[in-house]
């Protein structure tokens, strides 16, 4: 099914205000639960490329076998 971002901004707006019913142009659509709405909002950003993929960051740290003591 192709989204559009009107119906992603729709569908969103209606999450954040606790609303199961979303009107997209001359149609409205009544979800089941709160569930369901951000399973389908997730589906909508897939395809319309707007998952937001925060970079990966790899934290790497080496000890030369010398051991090493906190403050005491």
């Amino acid at each position: 099914m192709t989204y559009t971002i009107e119906q992603h901004d729709s569908l969103e707006a209606s999450i954040a205000s606790g609303e199961r019913r979303v009107k997209y142009e001359d149609r409205e659509v009544e979800y089941r639960s709160l569930k369901e709405m951000q399973a389908i909002l997730r589906l909508m950003k897939a395809e319309l490329g707007l998952e937001s993929k925060a970079p990966q960051r790899t934290l790497l740290a080496f000890n030369k076998g010398h051991e090493q003591r906190g403050p005491e």
